[in-house]
């Protein structure tokens, strides 16, 4: 037989072009929406331009970050629930970047599937753009792969690439402005955001539920629904608070984005040698989920504290005379803010020292 005759094709072979030109076609308008100072080209280009003289830097130093959902995306799959998987994606990047002290400036994701289905991945992507507009960041590209084969049937992946700017003297942390005495800020988080889902997921099947029931801490939700909310983004309030203050140099010393680890390994991220975070366990109540996950799943203070966030997102070190400014700052930014402790003389690496009781 001529082995010319059957005339094969790109979409015999499992991929469809086709649906990924309706994919750019639909999603261009989101992308666009995007568009800020630096950065207003369409989609569609070998690779995306931004113009960070136009953006208003001087002497600029760019941070990068990447990241993605973790298996929070299983849940997504199993309830076909998307419409905030794009958030997670970008608040997962972003505010890596905002910790330290840069301003998000642009955006790529990388979405692959074995077979491509438009109207599911437009979703992500419509949210991931949504996203990047509240967070004043420009989604500037990206890639669909479409892989038979390495995926199954609906399954698909994504992870995400964020570029952002600071000026050189504004980085945080700012380590050698650090002090015992300095307060902790523990601004508050939206659930349990994109981390420890591989232990819901332990604790939800050792419990027998479905992603369908009503969720036992959140009135008039599903399960499912109620463990997908979306991460917290907070860069418009973190800029907001380090700009609070009246010290010349910034009310803010450093940040901890509390993402896996929990306060226990990410805190001290944002400390240097010879000072420890002391935090009370009795300043904050964490959200009904994290109770619930405890009772249920039978998981121990310590284990919570080092898996999930536990109702605190971010942590701010500021100087006792900032505190009541940065506070106001994200309140008035819409992000509850709450004294979580101080800091204290340590010896050695950083660490985290607990007060009082885990309010489980």
């Amino acid at each position: 037989m001529d082995a010319m005759s059957d005339k094969l094709t790109y979409k015999d072979a499992g991929v469809d072009i086709d649906a990924g030109e309706a994919l750019v076609a639909r999603i261009a308008p989101a992308a666009r929406a995007t568009r800020r100072a630096g950065a207003d080209a369409d989609l569609g280009g070998f690779g995306g331009l931004f113009d960070l003289q136009a953006a208003g830097f001087k002497d600029p130093v760019l941070v990068a970050a990447t990241d993605g959902v973790g298996t929070k995306l299983k849940i997504a799959i199993e309830t076909g629930l998307f419409d905030d998987l794009g958030q997670d994606l970008v608040a997962m990047c972003v505010n890596d970047l905002v910790v330290q002290g840069a301003e998000p400036l642009f955006f790529l994701d990388y979405y692959a599937t074995g077979k491509l289905e438009v109207e599911g991945a437009a979703r992500v992507i419509e949210g991931i753009a949504r996203a990047c507009k509240e967070s004043g960041c420009a989604l500037i590209g990206g890639e669909t792969a479409e892989m038979p084969g390495l995926y199954k049937k609906g399954d698909f992946d994504l992870a995400g690439f964020a570029v952002g700017a600071v000026e050189r003297g504004a980085i945080l942390p700012k380590s050698a402005a650090m002090l015992p005495g300095d307060v902790l800020i523990g601004v508050a988080s939206s659930g349990v955001h994109s981390n420890g889902f591989s232990l819901v997921r332990k604790v939800v099947e050792a419990g027998g539920l479905s992603w369908d029931g009503e969720a036992p801490f959140a009135i008039k939700q599903k399960l499912g629904a109620a463990l997908l909310t979306p991460t917290r983004l907070y860069v418009r309030s973190a800029l907001e608070a380090i700009r609070a203050g009246n010290s010349k140099d910034g009310a803010v010393k450093g940040f901890a984005h509390i993402t896996g680890g929990g306060l226990t390994e990410n805190l001290p991220r944002a400390l240097p040698e010879g000072l420890d975070a002391e935090v009370n366990l009795e300043s904050w109540t964490p959200a009904p989920v994290f109770s619930w996950l405890a009772k249920l799943g039978g998981v121990a203070p310590a284990e919570m504290l080092r898996t999930f966030n536990c109702g605190v997102g971010l942590v701010a070190v500021v100087a006792e005379n900032a505190a009541g400014h940065v506070i106001d700052a994200f309140q008035t930014s819409g992000d509850k803010a709450v004294r979580l402790g101080k800091l204290i003389p340590g010896s050695g690496e950083a660490k985290v020292v607990y007060r009082g009781t885990l309010r489980l």
